[in-house]
């Protein structure tokens, strides 16, 4: 695993670029597809911001903390990446069929109260919805989404001819996801 360590407008230390690619590299022990972790460091007004982005053999492990200490934000932020792949990982055992005699060895624990049950997932979809895709510009689509007062908004590019995502990101400016096929 190759951890790329930068700093946004911050001065990246010796120290705590040692330190990030130390933590970040941990992650390396649920998965040896992991090619270059990008690492950006960034500080804002009083706040110690990370952000790491990990290609994946087919997803992309992201995740991003703030705190008043970088070496916190840092921590806060690898602990968030190996829930994230402790999750990912009991999905694809489930789907293999690897965690059925776990599953049962576990229910039994609980019967017996050695162990205690697990929070449950939050994986199922509670709610479909359909809705007609009519061909818009981006900034159409920002302004539909600000008049439902959504946070993203699915529409057809009139240009492109191609389904597409307008976000709100949390600075407050809009993002466009556009797919490329």
């Amino acid at each position: 695993m190759n951890v790329l360590v930068r700093g946004k407008q911050f001065k990246v230390t010796e120290a705590l670029k040692e330190y990030a690619q130390k933590r970040v590299g941990k992650l390396a022990k649920f998965s040896d597809d992991f090619s270059d972790v990008h690492v950006v460091l960034s500080s804002e007004r009083e706040r110690q911001k990370v952000e790491v982005t990990a290609p994946l053999s087919g997803f992309i492990l992201r995740g991003e903390e703030a705190a008043a200490d970088m070496f916190t934000s840092i921590d806060l932020v690898v602990e968030k990446l190996e829930r994230q792949m402790m999750k990912y990982r009991k999905r694809i055992d489930r789907k293999r069929g690897k965690v059925q005699w776990e599953e049962a060895q576990r229910a039994q624990d609980i019967a017996a109260g050695l162990a205690e049950p697990d929070e449950p997932e939050d994986d199922n979809v509670v709610r479909v919805k359909k809705f007609p895709a009519r061909p818009m510009s981006a900034e159409e689509a920002m302004m539909q989404m600000n008049l439902l007062s959504h946070g993203f908004y699915v529409f057809l590019d009139a240009d492109t001819e191609k389904i597409c995502v307008v976000y709100r990101r949390r600075d407050g400016d809009y993002g466009l996801l556009e797919p490329e096929y």
